[in-house]
């Protein structure tokens, strides 16, 4: 073995051949996936590099570490030089509407690191008319990759973009040809050694994708784990190297103690009664109009006696005295748009006062909020009559039952609709306690709706805690721009304003659409002391500044921010301060807060003494955040995170962090976790949800031995962080935005930040101030800022002078979420894009963002995608709603334009692949018929020799000569019977006519086409009563007939090809065929295809002459050959078999006993003739047993689905045999119709047996579905069978009439793959339905062997099946003789364990024989044999055995959209092509629910998704897929895609 020290230099690498080099990089993938142990790895690569060993003496080790690290070089865009976009921000229009200087350039840091390694990842492929808003120039490909070739233009007739299949048609790839020459397959014709195709067909972007998967991953990771035989069991390792808590068990923070001031109210209501009747005129609350002007003032006069009324009204006036619709105690829903606040309060206190529990929500129509409707009990709706006439209406006038919402009475609570209420009527008004004030809802990380219920008493307390934390007094003026239905906008704006007489100005939504600064000007106006406000109406105040620049804020003291959590506030906080503080903004009043629905406000920032220094921001390490620890950032600048205060704890309240999974354990003082709040002012519970309640309202913190500490229960914040010093609060997240990665902690909302430090501005889409947010809906709770410094500032700086602000803030789209693919959570992000930006643009901004995240959060993103500008779903107030965005991408309707995913990268804890071990070998133990332990599986069908029979036709050797038998015995005994579309008798056949007919052709092949006896003769037919006449007048003139199916007249390019095929490599003498097809033969379209002047003789057989044979040929020996049987496999191989005369006979006779076939009989059959048992039951069974075949050409069904059990119906047909072609026309095509078959009175309940011709593993879904769909006009469940034949024998398995029903099993497919058997139940996790493919035909054996040492298996063992049969066909015909091909296939022997040397033939199917405890007809136990899948058609993945069908099944039920789909290999890549039957803009949904599922279910990384138009996957006649026909033309660049996904 060459020593480690001899390796080439990078230069002489350089040196190497191409192929050499490709070959070592393969090398280093296989190392480094695990696939090859070291010592392999050195001496397949020591072999690899001999030969140039005399060039590389002087060498050193680098050679590994260069291929490891080599990339392509930059792409074009990436190099070039600064684009006209670039040179315009340049000159000063920098956009930091989410960053900081520091933020960006942390970002562009870490992006520099990937500058030298810079992969050139392939772009998709984009069919152009797909995406309107994508813009027309072609995309510029990467310059250091020649262009890839035009894949918008469709180079092959085959692909449709019609909705309807075209003809099933055979399409081998030129030039194979099974049998050519000795191993000669599709491997060793299309690839090198190192999978690279001759002719380089591959794409270059296939290519490259090839290039960026062969740099080796990440070192394996502990998450690796090892799939066993049983099932994949994860078990995660802790790493080593991460940070772990090394503080003390905090202890829980108390606030300063509520204080008790002798005039606060006993409750809220006493408030509003004691200022509505003593300050009537002051004003409570003013509302705006669309321009921002004030509109109306409700004074708490005009408020008090409108609640008092409405009150009345709802108590006494919408039901009788003795049966009212109220009752204190019942809840009430409050539907009122958010720009009216006053008929809301109006409508609050009302109820408060009616002592109802009000409901308020936010839009009609959702149906999470109707099903928080239901589960309340809600009955009644209180609304506005404005916003009642916006409602939908039915015609009649009523509202629209909303979907999910329980029926609704409504009621307009306008003071003109309201009753006065009597002088002597006052309301019950008692001291605050524990009953329910009112519910306000909250949406769940998963979409649910919940009702957080606040109890009188809470309400009452947290407004006396606002108020002390605050410091509000009488008469003050709040501006509040916040929604005052819920959350700090309610609490603040409608309950202590009311609490302290205060003067609330709403700024609702609407005008800050259209007047971004009216706030400001409120502010202004009023001489406001507070302001409630999200970083939003920061920026758009910063927006439209410049507009008018004569606004002070002196008169502020707090400036409540509400919105913390997200990345941004503080940016956004410092910003606004330094364009206001020449205004009068005080820096000290900026006074973010924390809250949420559960804890209410858990901590605010209590206003600042002028002059005293503002709180510290702490730095803290990203890596440590996200295994929960708390570090102060001192290596990596580009990863840290400073975050900044929300103030102390709420007055009278008591705080403690807890661990957020598992037990409320307490954390220690360095450790991050969830925030418990304990005190009076917080929910009481989720309404009808106990369990819930119990684990979120009621918990008991417990020390780190399990103990509770104390007896004081804590409720569950939902948000993230700790106590600093001071007893400060941090939040650092949410519960609801935490994306828990292999066991590490991410925050949605840095994600976010970090996707809009990268250079975004081409591609995302930045949402107006008309109403476009990019805060999600979960971003409420921490003002801390991502920013990438190692110093604490002391103070906030101002922003440089020459910063053009106004340009600066318009809102990006982003949403980060987190679905659960394969034992773990995968990240997804999904942006808008711009409408103008290009294919290339967006392409570049998604890997850039792909490798910041990667950089600064260590942490890979499983899918990126972008979607056209306001598509993604909103909240109410225009944020993004996050659960909506998921649920629409995990459903496949989120519609993205660009897609980008990272299996790859990010799916880790793949099982290790599989490592072959030895299997049963010749030193078995044999005892009897044990192997193993275990009976050798093998199985026959009844002894021939054993049968008695009175068959006069058993005298005569030669199909022939049985026909001419019957045209003496029987002339008018009507054999055959050919339908048209109509149902019409087109054509019939008695015994005489055909033997007529035949005797004519024979004459003319003799006379016109002067052939010998062994001549072979292509018959080119239409399904019908010719071809049969032509296949016995070649017997007649001893020629061998050779059937081919006739080429499509629409698509000569793809099926003429086929047919010149088989003729040259049958060495055709003669064409016999139709006058119409001899033409087309000829023609000038033709002549475009192939070489039409190297035909052979071709006759037409519509006119001959009256002449008769002067002899009929018989051949001197049955072993003789008689026809020929051609066709192309589902591998793309065209396959041409012998079958001898005593074969024909064998096989008819099998099948006339195995079906009980006599003269009386009548069968149906939809077939195409061409091949297998479809050419033998169409030609041969029907002149053999003497029954009449009513003959249906498969493509007559096509213009009238009914024909088939019409037919059979009429003719009450007790058999008849389809192709599943037919099967699934019929069931898709009369799915919705059975009701038109029953009044067409078709029954048929006349079929004993419908069988399915087929040579593949049995489609049982599909043959449930029909039988349960015709099961209502008489079909019974046991007539449907199938068949199983291969092409060394057309015929092992056919149901027949007698013998036990087809038995099923269900498999477990995980060591299927292991190419094992192991059974289980129904409805076991990954089962597989399997049937059984009716039973083994007379004097057919078959035995179970394993492939690779040809030794018998035993009995539910996986392994090939092989057949010995007296119809086996002789061998392939091919134009070289392949002597060794022919005895491997054809006659073989087991290994061990036969002595009586039988001979036997190879199906090329894997399957498994398994005794039951039927009996079959012999009185023994039934052997069932179990078909799996072809092994020519199998997948070798990770060392594992995947049958394309499985992997199919599993894509195409994702989507309902995906009417057919394909698998393929190349070079190690799956590829999947799917069928999309809906529109275009759904395609790119399938590239996740593709990547999602193979990977689930199958445990693989699918490489390239393809999705096509329908009709473009091939099937052959048979109906099954013709993969590699499929994978050639894609290959080819010739399938003129939708779209193309490389998944990287």
């Amino acid at each position: 073995m060459a020593e480690r020290g001899l390796e080439p230099s990078p230069a002489a690498v350089a040196a190497l051949p191409p192929e050499v080099r490709a070959q070592l990089a393969e090398l280093e993938l296989e190392l480094s996936e695990g696939d090859i142990t070291q010592k392999g790895y050195e001496k397949k690569r020591s072999k690899l590099l001999s030969p140039y060993s005399p060039q590389t003496q002087e060498t050193d080790s680098a050679v590994q570490k260069e291929l490891r690290n080599q990339t392509p070089a930059p792409s074009a865009a990436q190099t070039s030089a600064p684009s006209k976009y670039h040179r315009t921000r340049s000159g000063g229009a920098r956009d930091e509407r989410y960053r900081s200087d520091i933020h960006t350039e942390a970002v562009q840091a870490a992006l520099a690191k990937h500058k030298e390694q810079k992969m050139a990842l392939p772009m998709p492929t984009k069919r152009r008319s797909t995406f309107v808003q994508s813009p027309a120039d072609a995309c510029t490909p990467p310059e250091n990759f020649s262009a890839p070739p035009d894949v918008t233009t469709t180079t092959s007739s085959s692909s449709s973009s019609s909705s309807i299949r075209p003809a099933n048609i055979d399409l081998p790839p030129s030039g194979i040809v099974k049998g050519m020459h000795k191993g000669s397959n599709r491997s060793s014709l299309m690839d090198t050694a190192d999978g690279v195709p001759v002719n380089s067909r591959v794409s270059t972007k296939i290519q490259q994708l090839l290039n960026t998967l062969k740099r080796p991953k990440r070192p394996p990771l502990k998450e690796f784990f090892v799939d066993d035989s049983e099932e994949i069991v994860e078990v995660p390792q802790p790493d080593p190297n991460q940070p772990k808590p090394e503080g003390r068990q905090m202890t829980p923070v108390k606030g300063e103690p509520l204080g008790v001031i002798c005039n606060w109210p006993p409750a809220l209501e006493s408030a509003l009664q004691r200022w509505g009747t003593t300050q009537a005129k002051c004003s409570c609350l003013t509302a705006l109009d669309m321009t921002g002007k004030p509109v109306y003032t409700l004074t708490y006069g005009k408020l008090w006696s409108r609640s008092l009324k409405l009150a009345y009204t709802l108590l006494n006036k919408l039901g009788t005295k003795n049966e009212p619709v109220l009752k204190p105690g019942d809840r009430v829903a409050l539907v009122y748009p958010n720009n009216d606040p006053v008929m809301f309060m109006v409508a609050f206190y009302g109820c408060l006062l009616a002592e109802v529990i009000p409901v308020p929500i936010e839009d009609a129509g959702g149906q999470q909020i109707g099903f928080l409707l239901g589960s309340c009990g809600i009955a009644l709706a209180l609304t506005s009559e404005v916003c009642l006439k916006g409602l939908p209406k039915t015609q009649n006038g009523e509202i629209v039952q909303f979907k999910g919402w329980p029926r609704l009475k409504w009621v307009v609570t306008d003071s003109k609709y309201l009753s006065k209420p009597p002088k002597d009527w006052q309301p019950h008004i008692t001291p605050a306690g524990t009953e329910p004030a009112y519910i306000e809802y909250k949406t769940s990380k998963e979409g649910s709706v919940m009702g957080v219920t606040v109890s009188r008493l809470a309400m009452l307390s947290h407004c006396q805690a606002l108020s002390q934390a605050c410091n509000y007094s009488e008469g003050e003026t709040i501006v509040n721009v916040l929604d005052f239905k819920k959350d700090a906008g309610l609490w603040h704006g409608m309950f202590a304003n009311v609490m302290n007489k205060m003067h609330t100005i709403s700024v609702p939504y609407s005008v800050m659409k259209t007047c971004p600064l009216s706030w400001v000007q409120r502010v202004h106006a009023h001489k406001a002391k507070v302001a409630l406000v999200k970083c939003r109406d920061l920026h758009w105040a910063m927006m439209a500044h410049r507009d008018q620049r004569d606004v002070s804020l002196s008169s502020l003291r707090m400036l409540i921010v509400t919105d913390g959590a997200n990345p941004w506030s503080v940016s956004s906080c410092d910003a606004f301060l330094s364009l206001f503080q020449s205004h009068g903004l005080k820096p000290e009043a900026i006074c973010p807060c924390a809250t949420s629905a559960e804890a209410m406000t858990v901590a605010i920032r209590r206003p600042g003494v002028p002059g005293a220094p503002l709180p510290g921001r702490a730095i803290l390490s990203m890596n440590g955040l996200s295994y929960g620890v708390i570090r102060v950032n001192t290596e990596d600048k580009n990863s840290a995170l400073t975050v900044q205060d929300v103030g102390h704890v709420m007055p009278g309240g008591m705080m403690c962090i807890v661990k957020p999974d598992g037990p409320p354990q307490l954390c220690k003082t360095d450790e991050i976790g969830e925030i418990c709040v304990s005190s009076r002012t917080g929910g009481m519970m989720y309404f009808g949800l106990a369990g819930v309640t119990k684990n979120t309202f009621e918990v008991i913190p417990v020390n780190s031995a399990g103990s509770p500490v104390g007896d004081v229960p804590f409720i569950r914040s939902g948000l993230l962080g700790f106590v600093g010093p001071g007893s400060l609060v941090f939040v650092v997240g949410k519960m609801d935005g935490l994306l828990m990665v292999s066991g590490r902690r991410h925050n949605a909302d840095d994600i976010v930040a970090t996707g809009l430090a990268v250079e975004s501005i081409k591609t995302v889409y930045r949402g107006r101030h008309t109403g476009l947010l990019a805060v999600p809906q979960t971003c409420q709770a921490r003002p801390y800022l991502r920013t990438f410094s190692l110093s604490v500032p002391s103070a906030r700086k101002p922003l440089p002078p020459d910063l053009r602000v106004a340009r600066v803030l318009t809102s990006f789209r982003i949403a980060v979420f987190s679905v659960s693919v394969f034992y773990d959570e995968r990240i997804v992000v999904v942006a808008e894009q711009r409408p103008d930006a290009s294919e290339e643009d967006s392409f570049q901004w998604m890997s850039r963002v792909l490798q910041a995240i990667d950089s600064i959060h260590q942490v890979g993103v499983y899918c990126l995608a972008l979607v056209p500008a306001n598509t993604l779903p909103k909240t109410p107030l225009g944020g993004i709603h996050i659960s909506q965005t998921k649920q629409l991408f995990l459903e496949g309707s989120l519609h993205p334009c660009n897609i980008l995913m990272c299996p790859h990268t990010c799916v880790t804890n793949l099982p290790k692949p599989r490592q072959k071990q030895p299997g049963v070998g010749p030193a078995s133990v044999m005892v009897g018929n044990l192997v193993a332990g275990k009976r050798i599986a093998q199985a026959a069908g009844r002894d021939l020799g054993q049968i008695e029979e009175n068959d006069l036709v058993r005298k005569h050797q030669f199909l022939a000569e049985i026909l001419q038998w019957r045209a003496q015995a029987t002339p008018d005994h009507v054999l055959f019977m050919l339908l048209n579309a109509k149902g019409t008798t087109v054509c019939t056949a008695s015994c005489l006519q055909l033997h007529k007919r035949a005797e004519r052709i024979a004459s003319v092949l003799g006379d016109k086409g002067h052939l010998n006896a062994g001549d072979n003769v292509v018959l080119l037919y239409p399904p019908g009563i010719e071809l049969i006449a032509a296949f016995y007048g070649c017997l007649y003139a001893g020629c061998i007939p050779v059937t081919v199916r006739p080429p499509h007249a629409q698509n000569l390019t793809a099926t003429l090809p086929t047919v010149r095929m088989i003729v040259d490599v049958s060495k055709a003498a003669c064409i016999l065929t139709s006058q119409t097809l001899m033409r087309l033969l000829r023609s000038r379209e033709a002549a475009a295809a192939v070489d039409v002047k190297t035909w052979p003789t071709i006759i037409d057989t519509d006119d001959l002459p009256r002449k008769r044979l002067p002899q009929l040929y018989k051949p001197p020996t049955p072993e003789m050959l008689a026809y020929l049987d051609f066709s192309v496999s589902t591998t793309g191989m065209l396959t041409g078999v012998k079958m001898s005369h005593s074969a024909v006979n064998a096989l008819c006779r099998a099948i006339k006993l195995q079906c009980e076939l006599y003269s009386s009989r009548q069968i149906a059959i939809c077939l195409d003739p061409y091949c297998g048992l479809g050419f033998a039951l169409w030609c041969l069974c029907s002149v053999y047993s003497g029954h009449q075949s009513v003959l249906i050409p498969p493509m007559e069904l096509e213009n009238n689905l009914f024909l088939w059990l019409a037919t059979v119906n009429q003719y009450k047909i007790r058999d008849t045999f389809c192709s599943y072609s037919v099967m699934e026309l019929c069931t898709k095509g009369l799915g919705n119709q059975v009701e038109v078959l029953k009044t067409r009175g078709i029954n048929l309940s006349c079929v004993r047996t419908c069988v399915v011709v087929a040579e593949e593993r049995p489609r049982v879904a599909l043959q449930q579905s029909f039988s349960k769909l015709f099961k209502d006009i008489g079909l019974s469940p046991r007539a449907v069978s199938t068949t199983f034949g291969s092409r060394v024998n057309v015929a092992i398995c056919l149901q027949g009439t007698s013998g036990p029903d087809p038995t099923t099993v269900y498999v477990d497919l995980k060591s299927l793959r292991h190419d094992r058997v192991r059974l289980v139940e129904r409805g076991a996790p990954q089962s597989l339905l399997l049937s059984e493919s009716g039973k083994i035909l007379p004097g057919v054996k078959v035995v179970i062997v394993n492939p690779e040492t040809k030794g018998p298996v035993g009995d539910s063992h996986l392994g090939e099946i092989w057949v010995n049969s007296p119809h086996t066909a002789s061998g392939y015909y091919t134009i070289y003789d392949s002597e060794t091909l022919q005895a491997d296939h054809f006659n073989t022997r087991l290994s061990f364990g036969d002595a009586a040397q039988t001979l036997w033939a190879r199906t090329g199917y894997l399957g498994f024989v398994r005794r039951t405890e039927l009996t079959a007809a012999t009185g023994e136990r039934h052997d069932a044999l179990y078909v799996v899948g072809a092994l020519d058609e199998t997948l070798e993945l990770r060392g594992l055995r995947y049958h394309p069908i499985d992997i199919e099944t599993s894509v195409s039920r994702i989507h309902r959209s995906i009417a057919e789909c394909a698998v393929f290999t190349w070079t190690n890549l799956l590829v999947v092509v799917v069928e999309l039957c809906g529109s275009e803009q759904e395609a790119l949904d399938l590239v996740p629910l593709v990547t999602n599922v193979v990977l689930e279910e199958h445990y693989l990384i699918v490489g390239v998704v393809v999705v096509v138009d329908p009709g473009v996957i091939p099937i052959n006649s048979r109906g099954e897929k013709q993969r590699m026909h499929l994978r050639d033309s894609f290959l080819a660049d010739q399938l003129d895609p939708i779209y193309v996904a490389y998944n990287m």
